[in-house]
């Protein structure tokens, strides 16, 4: 099952990246990119195998990514959100349910929700605003209960696919009560606006535009059928966070190394030793951050959020961003000026490799929250603003 997965984004991965630059330089969103995703049924990657999916496990999703983002680093940043969504909801066992006190509906709702990604339905995340970034308890999206459902109002940045996925989950407070934060997976259609507003540095063929939402749902799309349990979920899962963009940078970072190769091979400049080098040293740093993925990966599929499993998740994203950055600029400058024109693959790669850092949790917080779990503290509570 693994293997089929893997060899599929190892297959996938050069079709991606033979239309990456079209996207990029258009800023479009890569439409056939999700067509190939779906028809290899990578959208059940994470659905568990009783509903229908791969059953994937974190270190699997990794990998996969890992070989996606070796392709098209935008396309495997989009992929992740939906990974993200469906690996969540599939994390939710018998047991956490129970503990969290979600309802039978409610997981019979998620089951549904769960079989129609490994069907072929795909899901975006809406949780970024301006103002509040990914923080949850910043959010000013509100909602509040109507007859038979859900009234939600707000407005969204940084949405991933917007306008193309089949739902979004969509994080809010409680109109009533600020403190309750809940998430909802929001079918895409009437209700919801994408502004387009993504014209950015790098990774431009995410279409992580804005979203204005004045929608009404079912009952049955607020997840865990209980309310305020977006920050429970997000102090237990915080892998899925933090350390899943992870994956995704690791793939970036060695596909500038794999475009500084054939570019060095093609204009004879394998030949200079501080070419060499810098070859050298980018593969030992990009190996050394994959590496710190796959423990924090192993981690997680054996002692979810565990204190010190936990600690890797926010190693891995540290260092997965800020090598991404580093390898690429490197690897540009290896391969001289000619490297920096538009439409080349280094150029492309140095400028969505620098957006590693500025995921969140962004590198000065994975490392604020390191520091203070290295001198004692709770790095969940102590740090001078809200992690989440």
């Amino acid at each position: 099952m693994t293997v089929h997965a893997l060899e599929a984004a190892r297959r996938l991965a050069p079709r991606l990246a033979a239309r990456a630059a079209e996207h990029d330089r258009d800023g479009s969103f890569p439409v056939d990119d999700f067509a190939d995703l779906r028809a290899a049924g990578l959208f059940g990657l994470m659905v568990p195998q009783a509903l229908g999916g791969r059953g994937a496990s974190f270190a699997e999703y990794a990998a996969v990514a890992t070989e996606l983002a070796r392709g098209n680093g935008a396309t495997a940043l989009v992929f992740n959100m939906h990974a993200s969504v469906t690996g969540a909801l599939g994390a939710v066992t018998e047991e956490l349910a129970e503990a969290l006190g979600v309802p039978d509906e409610a997981l019979a709702a998620r089951d549904r929700l769960l079989r129609a990604a490994a069907d072929g339905s795909w899901y975006a995340v809406a949780m970024s605003e301006r103002g509040a970034g990914a923080r949850l308890s910043q959010l000013s999206t509100v909602y509040e209960p109507v007859d038979g459902g859900w009234h939600i109002k707000g407005s969204k940045t940084f949405c991933s696919g917007a306008g193309h996925p089949d739902g979004y989950l969509v994080a809010a407070r409680s109109a009533a009560d600020q403190s309750v934060v809940s998430q909802f997976l929001v079918p895409a259609g009437e209700g919801i606006t994408v502004e387009p507003t993504w014209d950015s540095l790098g990774m431009r063929a995410t279409s992580s535009h804005d979203l204005h939402l004045d929608v009404t749902v079912p009952a049955d799309r607020l997840l865990g059928g209980v309310e305020g349990l977006a920050l429970v979920v997000a102090q237990l899962m915080p892998h899925w966070l933090v350390a899943s963009y992870a994956a995704v940078y690791v793939g970036v970072a060695r596909a500038a190394i794999d475009a500084a190769a054939e570019h060095l091979n093609a204009r004879n400049l394998a030949g200079l030793p501080a070419v060499r080098a810098r070859l050298g040293r980018a593969d030992a740093a990009a190996a050394a951050a994959e590496l710190v993925v796959a423990e924090a990966a192993r981690r997680v599929d054996e002692a979810p959020g565990d204190a010190e499993t936990n600690r890797w998740v926010w190693r891995a994203k540290l260092l997965a961003g800020t090598t991404a950055a580093e390898v690429a600029a490197s690897m540009l400058e290896a391969a001289g000026t000619s490297a920096t024109r538009r439409g080349h693959p280094l150029e492309r790669l140095y400028r969505d490799a620098r957006c590693g850092s500025l995921h969140p949790a962004t590198s000065d917080v994975c490392a604020d929250w390191l520091g203070i779990a290295a001198l004692g503290g709770d790095p969940d509570r102590d740090g001078s603003t809200p992690r989440w």
